[in-house]
């Protein structure tokens, strides 16, 4: 029995569609190998963000970085924009822009609300620059004026071996432009930091207070005092109820059980921060602006 022609034509387009979804689903990998992009897995990998200027090439002195940090940390402090120097000796097998931006967009430089974030990029062994700008700043840094940047700040600076001062003539260029762009203000918590110095405080205040307490009103009544003391000055340092509420709860057990022992018996720790407490703002909405150049 013979199929009649409305069936034949069915599964004749039927399979043809069928060849066309099995070759849409092989031209993406097929494009992708023509091309030359390498897979994931061969793609340097993104460096953790450790603080304003990190070097994996070994170029810079501590003090280059430290210099550098203190530029970039007063722009932020200034205009709440965050910038970020990074160098690598190289980003082969990829191009420093896809680079840049897998880089720039991983980080999410920039206040989360805002997105107010850029990166510069050296790659010394392949002599490439990139300044990656997130799209909020894209208006203050247009393509040009970062290509104009590198080619008349880094670039001479990097042919005689002054990566330092290139990046930091860089940096006081960017500065200026982003300092032109109306940008929310910083808030003066980011600035001013005051964490570091409010833990020395509190930290002092346990080790010679809470002693000094429990010889003249007795532990009970010391670790009451002690505990809404230090409540006190943390909510007044760091603006904060629930962080005031757990320091005052430690202020009181650390005099009540007597472990401020332990404390004093415990100085002379690590001195951690590099990067100066820096973390990213959760911004990182890079559209690929920016230029890129040589030396």
């Amino acid at each position: 029995m013979q199929k009649r022609p409305s069936v034949l034509i069915f599964n004749a387009l039927t399979a043809i569609v069928f060849a066309w979804l099995c070759l849409l689903t092989t031209v993406p990998a097929w494009a992708q190998s023509s091309a030359g992009t390498p897979p994931p897995s061969q793609l340097q990998p993104v460096p953790a963000l450790t603080g304003r200027v990190i070097d994996t090439s070994g170029t810079l002195g501590s003090g280059d970085v430290q210099a550098l940090s203190q530029q970039l940390e007063q722009l932020e402090a200034d205009t709440g924009a965050q910038l970020v120097v990074l160098m690598v000796p190289s980003t082969a097998p990829e191009d420093i822009a896809a680079y840049a931006w897998r880089v720039a967009s991983e980080w999410k430089l920039g206040r989360k609300d805002i997105g107010d974030g850029a990166l510069i990029v050296v790659a010394k062994d392949e002599r490439r620059m990139r300044i990656e700008v997130a799209r909020k700043l894209e208006g203050a840094i247009p393509d040009i004026q970062a290509a104009r940047i590198m080619d008349e700040t880094m670039q001479p600076r990097f042919k005689a071996g002054d990566y330092a001062g290139g990046l930091s003539a860089a940096i006081d260029r960017l500065a200026l432009l982003i300092k032109g762009e109306q940008l929310p203000a910083p808030e003066p918590s980011e600035s001013a930091s005051p964490s570091s110095f409010g833990v020395t405080l509190v930290a002092l205040f346990w080790l010679l207070g809470a002693p000094a307490a429990r010889w003249m009103l007795g532990r009970f009544k010391a670790s009451l005092l002690v505990g809404a003391a230090t409540g006190v000055a943390v909510f007044v340092m760091e603006r904060s109820l629930q962080i005031a509420l757990g320091a005052a709860v430690i202020g009181m057990l650390i005099t009540l059980l007597g472990w401020f022992r332990l404390l004093s018996g415990g100085r002379g720790g690590g001195r951690g921060g590099k990067g100066g407490g820096f973390r990213s703002g959760g911004g990182g909405r890079f559209g690929g602006g920016g230029a890129s150049g040589g030396w």
